[in-house]
């Protein structure tokens, strides 16, 4: 599958490249000689961007963190209509939801060969399964200069990618794939109704292959990852089944109370563009924060957890006075773990080192408040590190397994 990282440092030239052709009213070309024998761009740096360029950029950037995490006036808009915010979404966001897709990617138990990217945008989620490992991939989105720059990048890496002009009031493109995705799409959809963003999930479902999946990313944000666990509730209770994140096979227990809420943090190797536009636009991405699912077919069963006390911890370390303490999601529900330093042993010192989304296999623990306190008899045994498989694809109806 290759080292997403890496794979990511070979796109930076690349979005530049392609954003200053853009900016300039270049056509979808690869960056060549020019007529006269030079590089168009030979003065300007391959893989970073100049200090006007950072300032003009990093406004775009600023203004699109604003309209879509802050006061959410974007949120819906045909905002990769706009050059300006276009651009800052390919140079800043481009990046950043390539790397949450290939972390979520990881996650999944085959690797897809037919992959449709839905609301797709300048394709970073396109582009993210086609370095996975997918053959082929179709980008579907309602802006055209945004398909128009994913053609572009395709040309520009020497890849193969189909577009497709798709709103979601409109029919789905034709086919089933192996794979769909959609990035940071459904929370601008439908005014925020759950039931219309369940139900056009349930169509999008119906084009997925028998054992492929659904992948939805959405932002770490309160209200909008308490509503894609509202749509996925809602998909749960007609029978549809999550591969992950969840272990827990109910009504989400993240909603009972109104101030909690459930996302994945995810370590990564930052490019220096995107630290730079960060910096000038006064953001952090230190760390890879989205709320994600990756969603069955109607009728494939919940797999089955391998044995003993499962749980996937679903909060930062909570720091006590000589005790951690996290929050964990099991097939039991959302409790809490704790443990104090002075019952730390030689099979439960992995405590201390476990991170939001790991897996983890425990024993010997005691019943405490509203969750299990560990003690020095409790072992802890990392099952799978977060952005891993955890949980076998169940085996097809009237097959045994193997």
């Amino acid at each position: 599958m290759g080292d997403p990282a890496r794979d990511l440092e070979q796109w930076i030239p690349r979005l530049i490249a392609v954003w200053r052709r853009h900016r300039k009213g270049g056509k979808a070309q690869p960056q060549g000689r020019h007529p006269r024998g030079r590089f168009e761009e030979d003065d300007l740096p391959e893989g970073n961007l100049t200090h006007d360029e950072l300032r003009v950029v990093g406004a775009g950037v600023k203004q699109l963190s604003m309209g879509l995490t802050r006061d959410r006036a974007l949120a819906g808009a045909r905002y990769m209509d706009d050059p300006k915010l276009l651009g800052a979404y390919l140079l800043f966001y481009w990046p950043v939801s390539y790397a949450q897709a290939r972390s979520t990617l990881s996650e999944l138990t085959s690797r897809p060969r037919s992959v449709m990217d839905l609301g797709s945008g300048p394709g970073p989620l396109a582009f993210a399964a086609l370095d996975a490992g997918a053959t082929s991939v179709l980008a579907a989105d309602r802006s055209k200069p945004a398909l128009e720059l994913a053609k572009a990048l395709a040309l520009e890496a020497g890849e193969g990618l189909a577009t497709r002009e798709w709103s979601p009031e409109k029919p789905l493109p034709d086919g089933k794939y192996d794979l769909i995705t959609m990035g940071h799409v459904v929370n601008e959809l439908f005014n925020g109704q759950i039931a219309p963003r369940a139900q056009l999930l349930e169509k999008v479902l119906e084009r997925v292959n028998p054992n492929g999946s659904l992948v939805v990313i959405e932002p770490a944000l309160r209200d909008t990852s308490r509503a894609l666990l509202q749509v996925r509730d809602a998909l749960v209770s007609q029978g549809y089944a999550v591969r992950a994140p969840c272990l827990f096979r109910g009504n989400c227990p993240a909603l009972i109370k109104e101030s909690d809420w459930c996302h994945a943090e995810r370590s990564w190797r930052m490019p220096g563009l995107v630290e730079d536009l960060a910096r000038t636009a006064g953001l952090h991405k230190e760390s890879l924060k989205m709320s994600y699912l990756v969603l069955a077919p109607k009728g494939e069963a919940w797999a089955t957890p391998p044995p003993g006390t499962l749980f996937r911890i679903v909060s930062e370390p909570l720091e006590g006075k000589g005790r951690r303490r996290f929050m964990a999601c099991g097939p039991d529900g959302r409790i809490g773990l704790a443990m104090q330093e002075k019952h730390e042993s030689e099979t439960n010192r992995l405590f201390f080192k476990i991170a939001r989304g790991d897996v983890i296999r425990i024993t010997d623990t005691e019943e405490r408040g509203d969750g299990r306190a560990l003690t020095e008899k409790s072992t802890v045994e990392v099952v799978a590190s977060a952005g891993r498989p955890v949980l076998p694809l169940p085996a097809p109806a009237g097959r045994g397994p193997g």
